[in-house]
């Protein structure tokens, strides 16, 4: 069954009381341990009583967890201590409830999946920008060294459908795996430009952004934490819509409260990731 197509629309909605907080975080880092590490992580988050998923693969951690701040807080802490994940700065926004229904460890063969296996975001990341340049840049419509800027959503068609950058280069694919394909045909209308690809936390671009330098393109950023730390760190300008997210909230506004969604635009089971 294919994704179900959801629109965003309305003004933001939620409680005037949240006390769950939500976390999203991945690191691109060598996990050969991967299959041993699942077992630690689900025993700490169901110490915890966390709800989630968090994927491990070879390649790295993906995690999406909530739960009280204490106790989401104190699960990267204990993270944190283990050296490879040392860096891993978590996205946050508050709900009323926990987006999820149960934890789930789970190891895959990536954490995000492009099928593109010569693209290894561990051995070296695609030059990034902050939200605050994007936002510069946007709205003078050129980069610092005056070359017109693009930016190019990373995500899948009814994620964008959501909502976008103003402006924003939409492949329409349906799936991360038709990135490379969508890339070889429509390389050459990037050619001259300042590229800024984007996701919703930052995990779909960076490959994206390795695969088009690899391409040949070379003035290719990714954006620093995607589409949510952008609207974590500014105010949401030039931005359209809400942000598809895929947990029960289904989509947050630039202040990072929950919009309402649509379902009247498919029907099928919802799947994917951030």
């Amino acid at each position: 069954m294919p994704p179900t197509r959801h629109a965003c629309a309305g003004p933001p909605k939620i409680s005037s009381v949240n006390t769950i907080l939500n976390i999203s975080a991945y690191k691109f880092v060598p996990l050969p341990d991967a299959a041993a590490l699942r077992e630690l992580l689900l025993a700490r988050a169901m110490e915890l009583a966390l709800k989630g998923t968090i994927l491990l693969a070879e390649e790295g951690i993906n995690l999406f967890l909530a739960g009280p701040a204490d106790a989401v807080r104190g699960f990267i802490t204990q993270l944190h201590a283990d050296g490879r994940f040392a860096d891993i700065a978590p996205k946050e926004s508050w709900s009323q409830t926990s987006p999820f229904k149960k934890m789930l460890v789970k190891v895959k063969r990536e954490i995000i999946r492009m099928d593109h296996p010569t693209i290894r975001p561990a051995n070296g990341r695609a030059p990034a920008v902050s939200a605050a340049t994007l936002k510069r840049w946007l709205e003078a419509g050129v980069d610092d060294v005056g070359r017109p800027v693009v930016t190019l959503d990373t995500r899948n068609d009814f994620e964008v459908d959501c909502g976008t950058f103003e402006g924003a280069i939409d492949w329409r694919i349906s799936k991360f795996t038709e990135f490379p394909q969508a890339l070889t045909e429509h390389k050459a209308d990037l050619a001259g430009k300042t590229v800024v690809s984007f996701c919703t936390g930052g995990i779909r671009c960076e490959k994206a952004a390795i695969l088009m330098h690899e391409a040949g393109l070379e003035n290719v950023f990714q954006l620093e934490g995607g589409i949510l730390k952008y609207f974590e760190e500014t105010d949401g300008a030039h931005y359209r819509g809400g942000c598809f997210v895929f947990d029960e909230r289904r989509a947050l506004g630039t202040d990072l409260e929950i919009r309402p969604v649509n379902h009247d635009a498919g029907h099928g089971q919802l799947t994917g990731t951030i």
